[in-house]
C-alpha cells in the first residue's frame, strides 16, 4: 500500500469523524444547548442541527414537553391543630431551555421540594374545613406561588393539583356524627313544615267551607223570606179579594175566609207532632156553620139555588145552613 493510498484513507476518516461531530438531530419534544469551550452559545431545535466540531459540544438535552411529578404524602398541621395527610401532583413545562439548564440544579427536584413547602405554608393557615371544602382555592393559591417562583428558571407550572387529604380517623368519625345531626336537624326542619303547611291547608279548607255554608243559609234565608213575601203578597190580595166582596154585599165570602182559616187552625192542631191527645172545647154548632157557608158559596157558584134556597140532599148527609145572609 503506497503512502498516496494511506493519505486518502485518514482523509476519509478525518472527514467522516468531522462530520459526525458536526451533525446533531434533535428529536421532537427536546432541545440541546450548544456551549463552546463550555460557555453556552445557542440552542439546537427538534430538527437536524449543525455545531463546529472539538469547538462546540452540547451541553444539555431538555425536555419541553410537559412533564408531570408526583408530591409525595406529607403531614400538615392546620390553624386549628388538625394534622392532616396530603399528597398531589404538578404539571409543568420547560419554556426557556437555557434557563432551566444553567438557572437551577436538578429542576425536577427543585421544583418538587418547592411546591411541597407551599403546601405545609399555604394549608397551614387554613382551618380543616376550609381544607375540605376549598380544594380549588388551595390549588389556585399553590399554583400561583409556585409559577412565579419558578418564573425566573424559565419553567411554566401548569397545573398543581391536590389528589387528598386524609384525616385522621377520630376527627373523621366525628365529621361523620356532625353530619347524621345535621341531617335529622333537616329532617325535622322539613316535617315540621310539612305539618305547618298541612294546618294551613286544613284551616284554609275548614274557612272556604264555613264561607260556602255561610252564603248557603243566606242563600236559603233569602229565599224563604222571598217565599214568606209571596205568600204574604197571595194572603193580602185574598184578604183584598173578601173585603171587596164583603164591601159589595156578598156574605159568602166571608164565610168561606173564616171557614178556611179555622180548618187551616184545626190541620195545624192536628198534626202537631208532641201532641197525642187533644181535647178541644169547640162549638159544633160554629164548625157546621163555618162549612154550611161554604156549601152555600159552592150552590151559588154551580147555580143550584139562590142565597135564600132550601138546602140540596147530598148521598153523604145534609149540611145544615148556619150563616146569615
Amino acid at each position: 500500500m503506497d503512502g498516496g493510498l494511506v493519505f486518502v484513507l485518514v482523509a476519509l476518516a478525518l472527514a467522516f469523524a468531522f462530520l459526525l461531530r458536526a451533525v446533531k438531530i434533535v428529536p421532537q419534544g427536546h432541545v440541546y444547548t450548544v456551549e463552546r469551550f463550555g460557555r453556552y452559545t445557542h440552542s439546537l431545535t427538534p430538527g437536524l442541527g449543525l455545531i463546529v466540531p472539538f469547538v462546540d459540544s452540547i451541553g444539555n438535552k431538555v425536555n419541553v414537553m410537559e412533564t408531570v411529578v408526583d408530591v409525595p404524602s406529607q403531614e400538615v398541621i392546620t390553624r386549628d391543630n388538625a394534622m392532616v395527610t396530603v399528597d398531589g401532583v404538578v404539571f409543568f413545562q420547560v419554556l426557556d431551555a437555557a434557563k432551566a439548564s444553567y438557572e437551577v440544579n436538578f429542576l425536577e427536584n427543585a421544583i418538587l421540594n418547592l411546591t411541597m413547602t407551599n403546601i405545609r405554608t399555604v394549608m397551614g393557615g387554613m382551618d380543616l374545613d376550609e381544607l375540605l371544602s376549598q380544594r380549588d382555592a388551595i390549588n389556585a393559591r399553590l399554583l400561583n406561588v409556585v409559577d412565579d417562583a419558578t418564573h425566573p428558571w424559565g419553567v411554566k407550572v401548569t397545573r398543581i393539583e391536590i389528589k387528598d387529604i386524609a384525616p385522621p380517623r377520630d376527627i373523621v368519625d366525628s365529621m361523620a356524627r356532625q353530619m347524621k345531626a345535621e341531617r335529622d336537624k333537616r329532617a325535622a326542619i322539613l316535617e315540621a313544615e310539612g305539618k305547618r303547611q298541612a294546618s294551613i291547608l286544613a284551616a284554609e279548607g275548614e274557612k272556604q267551607a264555613a264561607i260556602l255554608e255561610a252564603e248557603g243559609r243566606r242563600e236559603a234565608a233569602y229565599r224563604d223570606a222571598e217565599a214568606r213575601e209571596r205568600e204574604a203578597e197571595a194572603e193580602a190580595k185574598a184578604t183584598t179579594v173578601v173585603s171587596e166582596a164583603i164591601a159589595a154585599g156578598d156574605v159568602q165570602a166571608i164565610n168561606y175566609f173564616v171557614a178556611g182559616k179555622y180548618i187551616e187552625a184545626l190541620k195545624a192542631i192536628a198534626t202537631s207532632p208532641n201532641q197525642k191527645l187533644v181535647l178541644m172545647p169547640l162549638e159544633a154548632a160554629s164548625v157546621i156553620g163555618a162549612i154550611g157557608g161554604i156549601g152555600d158559596i159552592a150552590r151559588e157558584a154551580f147555580g143550584d139555588g139562590g142565597p135564600g134556597g132550601a138546602p140540596r140532599r147530598v148521598s153523604s148527609g145534609s149540611v145544615p145552613r148556619t150563616g146569615g145572609e
